[in-house]
């Protein structure tokens, strides 16, 4: 590590609902992991697949403290990361359902908020920031400049962003069922998690 960059604690999401070893999202978080901890960082990391953890089903359950042992961990893990890197594949042009029924149960009022009202950036979370990392089909250029990274903007500051997380960084990875160059994104990968960045 050199020393400008501080060592810091970061929390992985592969939010791939998928548990197939074969997803590149997997590898994604694999690379970011490999190149955190290689820079002396200290690595977490969380596979959506492995959770089970269900979906809220009323107002009363989100207005409330969870009970669920696995939603608590999530939970103890944020609060100690000083970085999370969120990785999942754009489906139907939003969130895979399960990463966004974990991030409801996690970042409940009570929690995120000590229960009190919420007040966008004053979060909980405040003072930590993100990295966000979107595999999708299409080219990211379209999803950009056509559909205006909709999903993505959303999860940015309507979730991320009201919690208290910044700065929040983006990269999306477009084509990825055609790509020849995944060593290369890995690599780019590897590097940001030698940054925390």
């Amino acid at each position: 590590m050199s020393e400008t960059t501080q060592r810091r604690r970061i929390l992985i999401l592969d939010g791939h609902p998928d548990p197939d070893p074969g997803r590149f999202c997997h590898a994604l978080a694999a690379a970011y992991a490999q190149g955190a901890a290689g820079a002396g960082h200290l690595v977490h990391r969380l596979n959506l697949a492995d959770l089970d953890v269900p979906p809220l089903t009323s107002r009363a359950e989100w207005e409330s403290e969870s009970s669920s042992p696995a939603v608590a961990a999530v939970q103890d893990d944020l609060l100690w990361a000083e970085h999370l890197v969120i990785i999942y594949p754009l489906w139907l042009g939003d969130l895979p359902a399960r990463l966004k029924g974990l991030l409801e149960q996690v970042l409940r009022p009570a929690f995120a908020f000590h229960g009190e009202a919420v007040s966008p950036g004053a979060g909980r979370l405040k003072g930590r920031s993100a990295r966000v990392i979107v595999t999708m089909g299409m080219p990211a250029l379209i999803y950009r400049t056509v559909f205006l990274g909709h999903s993505l903007a959303s999860l940015k500051r309507g979730v991320l962003g009201l919690v208290g997380f910044r700065p929040i960084r983006d990269t999306v990875i477009g084509g990825v069922e055609t790509r020849r160059d995944r060593e290369r994104v890995l690599a780019r990968v590897g590097r940001m998690g030698a940054r925390a960045a």
